[in-house]
């Protein structure tokens, strides 16, 4: 009888398998990567109104609840979409151009400080403005094209935010239609690939709502703290915290800077330090009590997973790749729990599973 002989041994073999499925699931993922890349000005639009549709869906199930058409009821999710988003970016923005011009003083004077110090003569402003005349005779060109380009980046940008808030609405009228459609788009996995759907919609909703929540309880706690100390534009600084709560960590570090630098141009070194510890007393509270608390029923990831998450969304896509990355990950770890509620026990898919699935689906028709 002739003996079979194995070139490798079986825990070999296994892990060469394990390694061909990484690099195909790999391969693949490049190829996305690459094709929403060259494809942004598509794919960014519909990611923004996925997060858009998780994030006010309760508004528009509550509008239809009472009774309000389904187009009028996307119609007013949108433009609440609108107020909300347009009157947070206004509020920074004017507070930052308040406070503008008492930061540069304070950069100013702290420049001319350090220069008395060390004794040095760099900053001689007649000296500045003929080097600055130099440059521009130099570069004017160079320059004259830049603004030209960042006018079309601008133009882009606001061609993809109509495109969102558009998407947006299609979204919140015609949730049932997608679920049909995909559905009949694969009559075999139909049922499969819109639980897995629905799952990954719903961790990105959860994600959203935690995050909105703690984000609106930081801002007014850091708003509450800087108006008590007295520094200017504190309701503005409040909305920048609000919007840095959706970029986990490096939000926070970046609107409680802005804070702390307002605190020490207006109100001195010691406001500054006060303004500071209410920032990082509010970052323990939300880190150790309103994250555990809040999310904890949404998907759970450690922190060093969403770090990598951020520092790949940025190197992918900017700010806003750090803006995506995190939701996007939620809704990874929810098509992979989907997956291993319905393959991890012998294929049977669980009581969980069937009851969300026929829950949500009464819920959007």
């Amino acid at each position: 009888m002739p003996i079979r002989q194995q070139l490798l041994p079986e825990p070999a073999r296994r892990v060469a398998a394990w390694c061909v499925v990484a690099l195909l699931v790999s391969g693949v993922a490049w190829v996305g990567i690459r094709l929403c890349v060259e494809l942004k000005t598509a794919v960014v639009p519909v990611l923004l109104a996925l997060l858009g549709t998780a994030l006010l869906r309760p508004v528009y199930l509550a509008l239809r609840r009472a009774k309000v058409q389904r187009s009028l009821a996307s119609g007013l999710t949108c433009a609440l979409i609108l107020i909300v988003v347009g009157g947070a970016g206004y509020i920074v923005v004017a507070a930052l151009i308040d406070t503008g011009d008492q930061i540069v003083a304070s950069v100013k004077q702290a420049a001319t400080d350090l220069s008395d110090r060390f004794g040095t003569g760099a900053l001689d402003l007649d000296h500045l403005a003929d080097s600055a005349q130099d440059l521009l005779k130099k570069y004017g060109g160079s320059a004259a094209s830049g603004v030209i380009s960042g006018l079309s980046v601008v133009g882009e940008v606001v061609a993809m935010a109509v495109l969102a808030l558009l998407l947006c609405f299609f979204f919140l009228r015609d949730a049932g239609r997608f679920r049909r459609a995909l559905r009949q788009a694969a009559p075999g996995t139909g049922e499969t690939l819109e639980a897995i759907a629905r799952r990954s919609f719903n961790s990105i909703a959860g994600f959203m709502r935690g995050t909105t929540l703690i984000a609106l309880i930081d801002a007014t706690c850091i708003g509450i703290g800087l108006l008590i100390l007295g520094v200017p534009g504190a309701v503005g600084l409040a909305a920048l915290v609000f919007v840095g709560a959706y970029i986990p960590y490096l939000g926070a570090f970046i609107s409680g800077a802005v804070a702390v630098l307002v605190a020490l141009a207006d109100r001195g070194f010691v406001i500054a330090l006060w303004a500071l510890g209410v920032v990082l007393a509010v970052q323990v509270l939300e880190g150790h009590v309103l994250q555990p608390m809040i999310q904890s029923r949404t998907v759970q990831m450690h922190p060093a997973v969403v770090l990598l998450a951020i520092t790949g969304g940025a190197s992918v896509a900017g700010i806003l790749g750090m803006l995506l990355a995190v939701p996007l990950t939620a809704a990874a770890f929810g098509i992979l729990s989907e997956l291993r509620g319905r393959y991890g026990a012998g294929g049977a898919v669980s009581r969980e599973t069937a009851v969300d699935s026929s829950s949500t689906a009464a819920e959007g028709s």
